[in-house]
């Protein structure tokens, strides 16, 4: 996949299929205009073009900033984005002098002129251009105006719930991860550096790779014990997630670590993948470490009950 930063690099392909937007989670919804776009790239021998912004528009305008949490950082988006097979994609730096670009300003000056596309492939709810104004129908006129096709894929469903990046949020907010990862089409993850704990794991027979807090936009599923697979290096291991504040030990601050089953290796300083599977619990107190490592064995039969059953989504 080709990457461009500035629109002006961009040099024009044959037969662009063209779509724009933040892509938050790249999740089944987005997927399926992606899906579209290669399916009609390839009809006409042609090359797909994702358009996305960054940073967030969101945080460029302050809106809700206090709350705000994204699903993927950007590194993640972009690899999901190659992992797709996406040909070209174009991010465009978003400042608050962009956000006042009109619709039909934008769509000239930013995908007909330099890209001249051959369609546009949007979702069922796209809008665009100063303060989102811009709808479907304004866009089948400009394609109308400046001689290009357009295409609305619908509302993506899984299990009746219509897919949306907001819905994917609140489930990970309430730590639902097996139904945000559903709607996803992919496990929920977090990636970080792996730093050092305080070893009271270890000492109990559950040695964990604590990670280093992500940026302050990533969204962190909800404190408890989860069933995990961990990348590293190119390998998948099974695991024993935690997010939370250690109450039993009385840390404070918010930990993300994962025991990573059969595997003994000193790996501080380097990186790994959570990739969340299910919750099993909330997060507790409890009275001294003993009773603490009970509860730990108890969690660790459960974890691997739930993924010897296989039933969950490939980790890709």
């Amino acid at each position: 996949m080709k990457i461009y930063h500035c629109i002006e690099d961009f040099k024009p392909v044959n037969n662009a299929i063209v779509t724009t937007g933040t892509f938050d989670g790249v999740h089944l919804g987005h997927q399926a205009i992606l899906k579209r776009m290669i399916e009609d790239a390839r009809e006409v021998e042609g090359e797909t073009v994702v358009i996305t912004f960054h940073p967030h528009p969101r945080i460029v305008l302050h809106i809700d900033s206090s709350n705000l949490k994204f699903i993927s950082t950007q590194k993640r988006k972009i690899e999901r984005l190659e992992a797709i097979g996406i040909d070209n994609l174009i991010i465009i730096e978003f400042t608050k002098a962009f956000s006042r670009t009109s619709s039909e300003t934008f769509i000239k000056n930013y995908i007909v002129d330099p890209i001249k596309p051959y369609k546009l492939v949007v979702g069922y709810d796209h809008h665009f251009g100063k303060n989102r104004i811009g709808d479907f129908k304004l866009l089948y006129d400009l394609g109308q105006k400046f001689d290009f096709k357009v295409e609305r894929i619908p509302a993506q469903d899984v299990e009746n719930i219509a897919v949306s990046s907001t819905k994917i949020r609140k489930a990970l907010e309430l730590g639902d991860v097996a139904k945000a990862n559903k709607l996803l089409g992919y496990p929920y993850s977090i990636c970080g550096r792996v730093v050092r704990g305080n070893q009271v794991g270890r000492r109990m027979g559950f040695p964990t790779a604590n990670i280093e807090t992500p940026s302050q936009y990533k969204l962190i599923t909800a404190r408890g014990v989860y069933a995990c697979k961990v990348k590293h290096n190119g390998s998948i291991y099974d695991g024993m997630g935690n997010i939370g504040y250690r109450p039993t030990v009385a840390d404070g601050e918010l930990t993300i670590e994962v025991n990573i089953f059969d595997f003994n290796e000193e790996i501080y300083e380097q990186e790994i993948t959570i990739l969340f599977i299910d919750r099993i619990r909330d997060e507790q107190k409890f009275n001294g470490l003993d009773e603490l490592k009970a509860q730990l064995e108890q969690d660790r039969e459960k974890v691997k009950t739930i993924l010897a059953a296989d039933n969950y989504l490939p980790t890709d």
